[in-house]
């Protein structure tokens, strides 16, 4: 069964501790927060000290998304605050296998996210390593995209990486554009975890949004 990730980028941000209270109770299984530095992509988003303040809200796994040119910054801060996951871009270091070496080191499960651009293939050779490979189905710095079709291939192709490097207990997430519409094909070509931005926040249901998105009967 898949997980449901609700993107606290769609969240309202007048109101976050309420607002992770809403989707926990709704069944969510973990809790995505996007952390953009206004460089790597084009917004600025929450902290290390914004996400240390949620952290007392909630029992939920913390999936992090860092969206940053330099990940290596971020990993002592956010080890402390109790992560489960630290996902860096393959495009931001020039350093991936030490990198994750690096968050490992330090208790958190070590996750990287590839650009609509950007291949499988350049994870050839750390794939066996990794926690997650995280594949964007838009482009990274703004909710509420469209989702790219072609995304789909590429969930494909990151679970048979995963399997040929013989990783069973990675997992592959996908981030961008899940609704109601899309959802049935990323679940198909074989996604672990879902993010899921307005599509949840923006449900007047989200308790039954999350339901569908996860695919409960």
């Amino acid at each position: 069964m898949v997980k449901i990730a609700p993107s606290m980028l769609s969240a309202d941000f007048s109101k976050l501790a309420a607002e992770i209270k809403e989707i926990e109770e709704a069944g969510a299984d973990l809790l995505h927060i996007d952390v953009m530095d206004g460089h790597f992509v084009p917004n600025l988003t929450f902290g290390a000290p914004v996400v240390q303040a949620l952290r007392a809200h909630t029992a939920l796994p913390f999936d992090v998304h860092l969206m940053v040119t330099n990940p290596e910054d971020y990993v002592e801060s956010f080890a402390t605050i109790g992560v489960e996951y630290f996902t860096f871009h393959a495009e931001a270091t020039a350093h991936m296998h030490r990198l994750i070496q690096t968050i490992k080191e330090h208790g958190m499960k070590a996750g990287v996210s590839l650009n609509p651009s950007t291949p499988v293939a350049v994870l050839e050779d750390i794939a066996a390593d990794l926690d997650m490979i995280l594949v964007m189905s838009v482009n990274p710095g703004f909710g509420g995209q469209s989702f790219i079709p072609h995304a789909v291939r590429k969930i494909q192709k990151a679970k048979n990486l995963l399997e040929f490097v013989g990783n069973k207990d990675a997992v592959v997430e996908v981030d961008g554009g899940v609704n109601g519409k899309t959802v049935e094909a990323v679940r198909n070509a074989g996604a672990d975890i879902l993010v899921a931005g307005s599509a949840v926040f923006g449900a007047d249901d989200r308790k039954a949004m999350i339901h569908l998105l996860r695919g409960d009967k």
